[in-house]
């Protein structure tokens, strides 16, 4: 395989694909701009990558998100488990590691220890949020990204040079849009996940980004970009002098987070618990129908309802964005 990388060495250098087989990439979400950007970073050679998700696949999700067949939809797979193996398929000679999980205060921490980049591929800002502070906080670039319907943006983080995701906030053109009110088409994923991992490419190989919001509407042909570079907030809580990292606090977060685009509500205990997925099958049988089990989750149809919970005690409701709904039906079935 001494030529896999030769095209890309020709383009880069050397030097440069040394520095990108000896980079580690950190990747939250692996939904469609997460596992587009991983494949990217995988064939591109990148030594390690490290995936976080707390999901699994989906049929809906296949039109978008390239790692998944209709196997790992059909198996209910958690998407961190799906895109490893796929990963691995793609590049047996780098390393990577996938965690089925919820990112919150109490783990991002570690999660970003000693590595080279994060790319951001969330579905919500609550979660960018506690990246954004993490990121900043150990001085690890961090490369935003987001996108609905036919439109998307990214820009670059960089802890100490640029403002970051909490200076930015306002200046955000957010309307309200969410992928559940107009959806979302994969051609905007994938520029925009290209567009992520050509700068992951230049920061990795020691090129100096320009911080440039780019955003792209690809349905009217529209585009724009904006230099960020005077709009870090002196004042901000995350990367002033006095920083504070708000959302490294586990207080200021949510226990429960109705998930874009799903009618679902995720449920997170207040304290790690384990559920012993084999014995709650056992002890729910009387009570709900379709149980569908694999080694890391159960999925049961409850009322009108479809449940589904992971072995750290984590739970997806379906057929509900009342959060307070969702929990009452997570605690009858966690305690029946």
């Amino acid at each position: 395989m001494n030529t896999r990388y030769q095209k890309q060495a020709l383009f880069l250098g050397d030097k440069g694909q040394a520095q990108i087989q000896h980079a580690q990439a950190l990747i939250i979400g692996a939904g469609a701009l997460g596992s587009a950007s991983a494949e990217m970073l995988a064939r591109a050679g990148v030594g390690t990558l490290t995936i976080v998700d707390r999901d699994y696949v989906e049929f809906s999700n296949l039109q978008r998100q390239q790692l998944y067949t209709e196997a790992d939809a059909s198996d209910k797979l958690p998407k961190a488990v799906a895109a490893k193996t796929r990963l691995q398929q793609i590049n047996s000679e780098i390393t990577i590691n996938s965690h089925i999980m919820d990112i919150n205060s109490s783990n991002i921490e570690a999660l970003v220890k000693n590595q080279s980049i994060i790319i951001d591929a969330t579905d919500n800002f609550e979660t960018r949020m506690v990246v954004n502070d993490a990121a900043v906080k150990h001085s690890i670039p961090f490369i935003f990204g987001a996108c609905v319907g036919s439109y998307g943006l990214t820009f670059p983080i960089i802890p100490g040079q640029t403002p970051c995701l909490h200076c930015l906030m306002t200046h955000l053109p957010l309307d309200g849009m969410t992928c559940d009110t107009v959806g979302v088409i994969s051609p905007i994923v994938q520029i925009i996940a290209s567009l992520q991992v050509t700068q992951a490419l230049k920061l990795l190989t020691g090129h100096k980004l320009i911080p440039t919001l780019q955003s792209l509407e690809i349905w009217k042909n529209e585009k724009s970009e904006i230099n960020i570079a005077n709009m870090k907030n002196t004042h901000c809580p995350t990367c002033s002098e006095q920083a504070t990292y708000p959302y490294l606090s586990f207080e200021n977060q949510t226990k429960t987070d109705v998930l874009c685009g799903r009618d679902a509500v995720q449920i997170l205990p207040s304290s790690p618990l384990p559920i012993p997925i084999q014995s709650l099958r056992e002890h729910i049988k009387p009570l709900v129908t379709k149980i569908t089990i694999n080694p890391y989750l159960l999925s049961c149809s409850f009322e009108d309802y479809r449940v589904v919970i992971f072995k750290d005690g984590r739970a997806i409701i379906h057929g509900t964005n009342n959060a307070s709904r969702a929990r009452t039906i997570y605690n009858r079935i966690i305690q029946l």
